[in-house]
């Protein structure tokens, strides 16, 4: 199942040939180079790793510069692995770019949503507001959360005010709207998970695609 790794660039919209407007998230999307292609003999498991975006060689450390020169490839910020489909086969040094995605795909993005820092049951949850007269001191404060003679204690995993986002978000089923290959752009449709510059992966929703 391909797999490329890119970075959220923004939103925008595009129009078809009939004039209906389409919103897009511009995604800038490899290329990324194969560093290592994992089996069942030599790791336990089939996988391929590949590398995303040049890295300064004196930010990596020892075993990393290692594993980068024993693949014949300049260091890399960012590794991942992905599953292969029954008969793909890849090659050590191997580069993947946006044009080997096709327009009309459908894809699974993940990312990392925004983070809001520590919000209230509100914000965080949807909860309802308490009255807001006759006296009320509950407006955007959390009701009661047990009852009184029994249990006598809040359950676990209780919703309330807490740290939210900055989670692992996947979209799936994400139509592939345009492809610039001399850019290494990815349009697709609709929003994606993360801020402008946050890492995506993107795989095929389909397999055999």
């Amino acid at each position: 199942m391909k797999t490329i790794l890119g970075k959220k660039i923004g939103m925008t919209q595009i129009f078809t040939e009939t004039g209906v407007v389409v919103p897009v998230t511009v995604i800038q999307a490899g290329p990324e180079t194969v560093t290592q292609v994992k089996t069942v003999e030599t790791d336990g498991y089939n996988a391929v790793q590949v590398g995303f975006e040049d890295q300064k060689p004196q930010r990596v450390n020892k075993p990393m510069t290692g594993h980068f020169e024993k693949a014949g490839v300049s260091p890399k910020k960012y590794l991942v692995e992905f599953k292969p489909e029954d008969g793909e086969a890849y090659e050590v040094g191997q580069v993947i770019t946006v044009a080997d995605f096709q327009e009309g795909m459908k894809l699974d993005i993940t990312g990392t949503s925004k983070g809001k820092g520590t919000q209230g049951n509100i914000k965080r949850h949807g909860h309802h507001r308490g009255p807001m007269t006759h006296g009320s001191k509950h407006k955007r404060l959390a009701g009661a959360l047990a009852a009184g003679t029994y249990p006598s204690r809040v359950f676990k995993g209780n919703a309330g005010p807490g740290r939210t986002g900055r989670d692992t978000v996947t979209v799936q089923n994400v139509v592939l709207v345009k492809v610039i290959e001399d850019r290494n752009l990815m349009l697709v449709k609709g929003a994606v998970p993360g801020k402008k510059q946050g890492l995506l992966r993107i795989q095929c929703a389909v397999k055999g695609q």
